[in-house]
């Protein structure tokens, strides 16, 4: 399991000397992320995908669970109240589970992709007057010996907290 930490620093030089301390510290380069305002160069660095910079995972998990939801809603009444002369099975329930739940997660996915992240509003005005954001997908026994390196040789970055899990794939 990983945390992901946020550090906020105020240019490009402190995000490439502190992801080169990581790199160190052996945190792999495709953990560490920044994001910045439109415009800025982040030579070296790793911008934030879509999966960061948007809802897009939540999405997926809502669209998924509500889907999933209707999905076998629809197989009930389609097993308890089929078109006459045809014999569904139980089957039919798992299917349209399975269905509503793929179409659920990939029309939530599209939609929340064009909707800011969230968890990063607190960071939009620190952005926006040019500082850098980074995001460290850590595993969860190095947390707090990341935050201290960190903390120790940069006290220019602010540690700006810690999301509790983070998924598996982005």
């Amino acid at each position: 399991m990983r945390r992901r930490l946020y550090f906020m620093v105020p240019d490009t030089r402190s995000a490439r000397q502190i992801r080169d301390e990581l790199l160190l510290a052996r945190i792999e380069d495709g953990h560490i992320h920044v994001m910045a305002r439109d415009g800025m160069s982040l030579d070296g660095l790793h911008e934030a995908s879509i999966l960061q910079k948007s809802d897009f995972v939540h999405g997926a998990e809502t669209g998924l669970a509500v889907g999933g939801g209707i999905g076998i809603i629809a197989g009930l009444v389609a097993v308890f109240f089929p078109p006459a002369g045809v014999d569904l099975q139980l089957v039919t329930i798992l299917l349209t589970a399975l269905i509503g739940a793929a179409f659920g997660a990939w029309v939530a996915s599209m939609v929340a992709s064009s909707i800011p992240n969230s968890r990063l509003k607190s960071f939009e005005s620190a952005i926006a007057a040019g500082h850098i954001l980074m995001m460290v997908d850590v595993p969860s026994g190095r947390v707090d010996e990341i935050k201290k390196l960190v903390a120790a040789h940069h006290p220019e970055a602010m540690s700006s907290g810690m999301e509790p899990t983070i998924p598996a794939f982005p």
